[in-house]
């Protein structure tokens, strides 16, 4: 008797500890098998189509394949292997197919298209409408319209992107985990934390090895470039972290980033577009690249002169301490954090006693219960696919069942740097039953050492609740499609949920609630708190600065004929030109490990960051009008943003939250740039 296959049984929780690599593919082939029949049975019917026998039962076509595929490309990111790297190489061409096959399905595209064409007469609700747009826009958009021939060159193109991306990942995945400064010299560990070196020192004895290994993990990377001393292996190691897929060896990104940017452009216009950035920004709230540049343009008059200020006083803070003649990119957080210390005798060391991470995760718990009557509670019979990964489940204030949190906190070397939220089963209705959503939340935090528990620095802090924004969007998805249901937004708005929950971080009111010392369990003490919300603004100047770079260079790879570009580095540095102040490095380029946009999804999209903190301070101006735990305010974005997804524009959606448009000046007050109110 053949072992049955776990993925393909029923399940409600991803059976983790059942699956094994070799599961995915049969399991796959399968459920796509089980696609296409699904598909078949809307084509081949003899109804007349209409928006429940199309429409819907499209959209509710795959969701086995969609769950499988979920856990695989999940597990790709937070817990991979060469096996698994190897089988999404073969995978992928596979899965672009099979979309393809569905997209440039004549009879199916003529079914929507019947329905779409009579949409003005169905008598459809709001999501309804929403839905069948976005139905007949997957058709038009990815090629329905086109004749056979180039049916089949955007199917090549569409595979060949795949496959690249998916490289480009890899390689950058393989640089960070192959790269390790070691020192066996004490001194050159001048001016590093406790918490740093006994990290380090723990990472050595990991590996075998006497000493102490610093690596480019952020929890390893950032506190080295903050607080060591010695200027060399500062230098040592910040080139390193920039020469990521730039060494001209087996795991170079340089040609994978210029066909890339070649196959998208290619792409777009096969669609009728005159670049990428046009093809992605149609469907933004942004919507032309005219309007994108046109709004970093303005932001950039804002922030530059600010920026080059705070540069000019950094460069005479350096010299005077240390007799720094060039300020250098590895020079950067060293004196900003000296400098900071200075001005408000605040820095790092001081306040991580105050945020052990099993405190702030209670804290942003109890934060999102008194904004929206939440409740955690953590479980331990739910399937994980590593034993660090905890589980909880989430309740409203009348327990009912909302949703499952998975979260993953701590570097790994089979885990891709940064920190993201993803899914594992989307919320949507069917058959009278609310399905409710399995979401997860995967971070890089300071792991916990031999003396310390986890302690996490002010900015890994602001980065939970950055993630656990998006998490909620995911938790609180009240719609009926899974296609709409939370986090499914226009690209520049996805942010508003997640960067509007980084604001409670600065409060006096939110950081009482778990901000108490890990060993004393003293509140963290209000000048501390003070301290915090002065220098929120250090520095604005130069982060505006350094995002509108990252924006600017992806608008310079994604809205121009990237035809006549053979160098990346030359490319990349005259996008810099607007807003360079430390001088250019050679070693480095940023485009090769940029995995941001040649990887995940902010092709064409990377100022939404800036885009969607316009609407967060705003949103957030409204909160502190009547407290920010206000719970008719929080009922508000709950009710309008939080749970509707993209039932409608997100224009409509904020509008209706806000009472009018987000309004720029509150960025500008909230970063310091303006006079405050």
């Amino acid at each position: 008797m053949t072992p049955t296959n776990p993925l393909l049984d029923f399940f409600e929780h991803a059976p983790f500890s059942k699956i094994k690599t070799e599961h995915f593919e049969p399991a796959i082939k399968e459920a796509i098998r089980m696609a296409k029949m699904e598909i078949e049975e809307i084509t081949s019917s003899p109804a007349t189509p209409s928006f429940e026998n199309t429409i819907e039962t499209l959209e509710f076509s795959g969701s086995k394949l969609d769950r499988i595929t979920s856990i695989f490309f999940n597990l790709n990111s937070a817990e991979t292997n060469d096996e698994i790297q190897k089988l999404a190489q073969e995978i992928s061409p596979v899965l672009t197919d099979f979309k393809n096959d569905i997209i440039q399905d004549a009879e199916l595209f003529k079914r929507v298209k019947e329905v779409y064409d009579q949409k003005d007469s169905l008598d459809l609700s709001v999501e309804q409408s929403t839905l069948l747009d976005k139905k007949y826009k997957m058709f038009t958009r990815n090629g329905a319209n086109l004749n056979t021939e180039k049916k089949q060159e955007l199917r090549n193109l569409d595979k060949k992107l795949a496959a690249l991306s998916l490289n480009f990942g890899e390689n950058v995945l393989a640089e960070t985990n192959r790269y390790e400064l070691r020192i066996t010299n004490e001194e050159d560990l001048d001016g590093l934390p406790k918490g740093a070196r006994s990290a380090a020192k723990m990472l050595a004895h990991e590996k075998g090895k006497d000493g102490w290994i610093f690596n480019l993990h952020y929890p390893s990377y950032i506190p080295f470039m903050k607080y060591a001393k010695n200027r060399e292996l500062r230098k040592k190691l910040s080139i390193a972290f920039g020469a990521k897929g730039f060494h001209n060896d087996e795991l170079d990104n340089q040609e994978n980033v210029l066909q890339i940017a070649k196959l998208r452009h290619k792409k777009a216009n096969l669609l009728g577009y005159e670049t990428y950035a046009h093809y992605k920004l149609e469907q933004r709230m942004a919507e032309t690249p005219e309007k994108v540049n046109s709004f970093m343009e303005e932001l950039l008059k804002k922030a530059k002169p600010a920026a080059e200020s705070e540069f000019h006083e950094l460069e005479e803070f350096a010299k005077e301490l240390d007799k720094i003649d060039q300020l250098q990119k590895w020079d950067s957080a060293y004196y900003s954090e000296k400098l900071k210390q200075k001005r408000f005798d605040l820095d790092d060391e001081k306040l991580k006693p105050y945020f052990e991470l099993k405190n702030v995760i209670q804290g942003v718990f109890t934060i999102a219960g008194k904004l929206y009557g939440l409740k955690f509670k953590e479980v331990f019979d739910v399937d994980t696919y590593h034993p660090e990964v905890k589980t909880y489940q989430v309740t409203d204030e009348y327990d009912k069942e909302l949703a499952l949190f998975y979260a993953d906190f701590h570097p790994r070397e089979g885990k891709r740097g940064g920190a993201w939220m993803t899914s594992f089963k989307s919320q949507f209705q069917k058959s009278e039953k609310n399905e409710r959503p399995h979401i997860s939340i995967v971070c890089n935090f300071t792991k916990p050492t031999e003396d310390e528990p986890s302690l996490l620095t002010f900015n890994e802090v602001t980065t939970l609740f950055h993630e656990f924004g998006h998490a909620l969007h995911g938790m609180l998805a009240n719609t009926v499609y899974p296609s709409i249901s939370g986090a499914n937004v226009f690209w520049d708005f996805v942010e508003l949920p997640s960067q509007v929950l980084e604001n409670w971080c600065y409060e006096k009111e939110a950081l009482e609630l778990f901000a108490t010392h890990f060993e004393t369990g003293e509140v963290i003490p209000k000048e501390f708190v003070e301290k915090i919300k002065a220098s929120a603004t250090f520095h604005e100047g130069m982060a505006t600065l350094r995002q509108l770079s990252f924006g600017m260079l992806d608008m310079n790879w994604h809205s121009v004929n990237p035809s006549g570009i053979t160098d990346v580095k030359a490319h990349e540095e005259k996008a810099f030109e607007e807003t360079r102040l430390f001088p250019e490095v050679k070693e480095n380029c940023m485009s090769t490990s940029f995995a941001h946009i040649f990887q995940g999804g902010y092709a064409a999209g990377y100022y939404s960051y800036k885009w969607a903190e316009v609407l967060d301070a705003d949103a957030f101006e409204f909160f502190t009008e009547n407290g920010i735990f206000d719970r008719e305010t929080a009922n508000k974005f709950r009710d309008t943003i939080l749970s509707q997804g993209g039932i409608e524009h997100p224009l409509i959606l904020y509008k209706r939250f806000r009472g009018r448009e987000a309004a720029p000046e509150a960025l500008l007050r909230r970063a310091g740039l303006l006079p405050k109110k």
